[in-house]
């Protein structure tokens, strides 16, 4: 896929590591991560020892959806309105709450019993997680320069997927190895680093003139302004639906006993082969930024995905299923960096947290309700009918923003900056 740009030196994407503003906000970003990550594998174990239920296992995510989206658009009014450092530090402290609350949980510290502890520290975590992005990518616009928007993006998304990895497979290790409560705690010392790092932050914060706007008012101003903007609601619209009707993840534990034949041991390469291309993509997309014909490449990349999900759906063969979940994630990965690198050229300073924020909805609900619409049509057609069906109506998707978004087939990031 070409990215129509001159080839750049490899150290200009390590250039922007060398920027301490940057290389602090990644590690507050992967902290963060990180910490959220171990949390959310150790409460599903956690839960399933107390209750032996399953059901109980997707309340856990209903018990974190609802406040996040609550919360959304309010967090990214506070992070137009509030000093985003401080209110950063304050969100990751509530990563360490929610951590040092479920350690004393599993310790037995509290005279309480039953999981509703457990299901009220994920549903602070909801809330907190609502802040975690706008908060990320209002200090994004701070300590970069426009220019550099497109490859920071990049390694923004290399940084993203490594915790998507990491956290998980680190908090399977700490349960096996120490236990829940040795979990918790390592999550509350990584929720700290973060704390840490946006406490050293150096970063010049925007002058707010005036008196705030009423906080309806604005969030309604911020909607507006994303639902006017045909290229970034076009972009927004294209990853909603093409993870809502094309993700697979949540049926590879089905895929792998019902098709593929294969043993659990499967699940963890099947799992890390998405992310593997995605962080691939992002490295080569940090060294090499898009800037002509980005529009073009976006749609082309979602139509990959489509053919990725279809090609999964017919796959019989462990490996191949493999490779095609590898292109799967660096299709997706493209996505992710042109529509963030979108995000920050076309969103005003004073827009920042709320547009954010509803990015994070769309996102956060193509993910949730992509899981439930994946199993409720396996239900109904069939494992493998499906996802074939899912992949076509991607195709469809990326078809029809390209007939009727012309605005964001033509789009130059050049032209943004």
């Amino acid at each position: 896929m070409s990215t129509d740009a001159p080839a750049e030196p490899a150290e200009s994407a390590l250039t922007l590591l060398a920027r301490p503003g940057f290389s602090l906000l990644l590690a507050y970003r992967i902290c963060a991560m990180l910490s959220y990550q171990i949390v959310a594998v150790t409460v599903g174990w956690h839960i399933y020892e107390v209750t032996r239920n399953p059901f109980s296992l997707g309340l856990v995510g209903l018990a974190e959806v609802l406040p996040f989206f609550c919360v959304a658009p309010f967090a990214g009014y506070l992070v137009d309105h509030l000093p985003r450092r401080r209110l950063g530090m304050v969100a990751a402290s509530g990563l360490v709450l929610t951590a040092v609350v479920l350690t004393a949980v599993a310790q037995g510290w509290l005279p309480f019993h039953g999981v509703w502890p457990i299901y009220a520290a994920i549903a602070m975590t909801g809330m907190v997680r609502a802040f975690l992005s706008p908060i990320y990518n209002a200090l994004f616009a701070r300590v970069l320069e426009r220019q550099q928007y497109a490859r920071g993006a990049g390694l923004g998304a290399v940084v993203f997927q490594a915790g998507m990895v990491a956290g998980p497979a680190l908090g399977g290790l700490l349960v096996a190895w120490g236990g829940k409560g040795v979990a918790y705690g390592v999550a509350v010392a990584v929720a700290l680093i973060a704390v840490g790092c946006l406490a050293v932050l150096r970063v010049s914060e925007p002058v707010h003139s005036g008196p705030a706007a009423p906080i309806f008012k604005s969030i309604a101003e911020g909607g507006r302004f994303v639902l006017g903007n045909r290229i970034m609601v076009g972009a927004m619209a294209l990853d909603m639906f093409s993870v809502l009707l094309g993700g697979v993840v949540a049926m590879l534990p089905a895929f792998l006993h019902e098709i593929l034949h294969h043993g659990p041991e499967g699940l963890g390469i099947l799992r890390a082969a998405p992310a593997l291309g995605s962080v691939c993509v992002g490295l080569w997309l940090a060294r090499r930024p898009l800037q002509r014909n980005a529009g073009r490449v976006l749609l082309f990349a979602v139509a990959g995905f489509g053919l990725c999900v279809i090609g999964f759906g017919l796959s019989h063969s462990f490996w191949l299923s493999a490779l095609i979940l590898l292109f799967y994630g660096a299709f997706d990965g493209v996505s992710v960096v042109v529509r963030s690198t979108i995000l920050q050229l076309a969103t005003p300073e004073e827009m920042r947290g709320r547009v954010s924020s509803i990015n994070g909805i769309f996102i956060s609900s193509s993910n949730e309700l992509g899981a439930f619409y994946a199993g409720t049509m396996a239900k109904l057609l069939g494992l493998a009918p499906a996802v074939v069906l899912g992949g076509f109506a991607v195709l469809s998707v990326a078809g029809i923003t390209a007939w009727k978004n012309p605005t964001l087939r033509r789009l130059n990031l050049r032209d943004l900056q």
